[in-house]
């Protein structure tokens, strides 16, 4: 019992002792400058990244004049007018083949041979007779000028000879038959003969392609339809041939508009530069219709959409400001800026997304422009 009174004794003096040191007037402006040093200490400059952050790393490019065209885009596969079935045109067996697939050939060159020995014992026969009647008919000449043969006669010898000179002549072309050669320029794109077979004249040998002018028959609404002329400028281009495209013109146009459809057929003639188009690749056809030159022009890789507006953030004095974009004619690379944008203008091309108006910025590369560059 005496030991409990003594410790509740101790704990009532401690705590008076606390209450009355933390009670007097030094402690209080101690405590208080305490807590005010500590304040000062989080608020130092430099400790704060909410009142002094990072500029945000962008590369630019700058904006430009040229020229920029609008179009109308469609799709079309690839088509040769220039392209040949080579058949034989006598029977026999495949003695040897020059040509491979992929081979350019000119016209004229030899692309296979058949067997000749009979075509040419046919032709040795065919010549022995015609020079036999040749022979025949000079005697009966000389015998018809001396009245020594009738001229039936005479017309008869006439007529063998003839008949002779045909039959020589169609052996000398069957055995030439026997060479099958390459009816236009350009490469093999498919041989079907082979060594030791026996092809009739029905088989089908080869086919030879020229690509150095290929076609694309596209459909067009007929709302263009006195919008297009022949010879007017249009380009291809290609998924698979990305960062080209290639010179192309309109070659025909048909009058006619399909009525099922409200389209009329249009033929587009292509510039096959280093023959990297194939028949058959599937194409985007870009007729030109109009053309706005020397305006000021903005890559599309620097646009931000926003629902169905197009931003671009512009760089002055290291601040980006976030510039509606009001479009004129457009294409896969540039946009024309009608407005608000001049040329030589610092525009961000990498690190604009999520952008905000006004967020600083610094300049970690500039690209250079190549959006005026004609494409080849």
């Amino acid at each position: 019992m005496r030991r409990k009174t003594v410790i509740n004794f101790i704990l009532i003096f401690g705590l008076a002792f606390v209450f009355i040191y933390c009670g007097k007037p030094g402690n209080q402006q101690k405590n208080s400058k305490t807590s005010k040093a500590d304040t000062a200490v989080r608020n130092t400059p430099g400790q704060n990244k909410d009142s002094n952050s990072e500029a945000v790393p962008v590369e630019i490019t700058r904006a430009v004049r040229g020229d920029i065209s609008d179009f109308i885009l469609l799709s079309s596969n690839l088509e040769t007018e220039k392209m040949a079935d080579v058949y034989a045109r006598i029977q026999g067996i495949v003695e040897k083949i020059y040509k491979e697939e992929g081979s350019y050939v000119r016209k004229g060159d030899t692309l296979l041979t058949l067997e000749a020995k009979e075509y040419v014992l046919a032709e040795e026969k065919a010549r022995n007779e015609y020079e036999k009647q040749m022979k025949n008919y000079e005697r009966m000449q000389q015998m018809f000028n001396k009245d020594l043969l009738s001229k039936e006669e005479f017309e008869n010898a006439k007529y063998a000879l003839n008949t002779a000179r045909v039959a020589w002549e169609e052996a000398r072309l069957n055995l030439n038959y026997t060479q099958i050669k390459a009816p236009i320029s350009g490469r093999i794109g498919e041989r079907l003969a082979k060594i030791g077979q026996r092809i009739q004249p029905t088989d089908k040998l080869f086919s030879v392609v020229n690509n150095t002018e290929v076609i694309a028959v596209v459909y067009v609404p007929e709302k263009y339809i006195n919008s297009l002329q022949i010879r007017q400028d249009a380009y291809i281009t290609s998924d698979h041939l990305q960062g080209q495209s290639f010179d192309a013109w309109i070659k025909r146009i048909s009058p006619v508009v399909d009525p099922s459809s409200g389209t009329f057929k249009v033929t587009v003639g292509v510039r096959n530069r280093n023959n990297q188009l194939r028949p058959g690749m599937f194409v985007n056809v870009h007729i030109i219709i109009d053309t706005h030159e020397d305006v000021v022009l903005v890559p599309k890789t620097a646009i931000v959409y926003e629902n169905e507006y197009m931003n671009v953030y512009v760089v002055q004095d290291s601040v980006a400001h976030k510039i509606r974009l009001n479009p004129g004619f457009q294409d896969n690379k540039k946009v024309e800026a009608l407005d608000k944008i001049e040329a030589n203008d610092k525009i961000i091309v990498v690190g604009q997304a999520g952008m905000k108006d006004k967020t600083p910025v610094k300049i970690v590369r500039e690209r250079e422009s190549r959006i005026t560059v004609a494409e080849d």
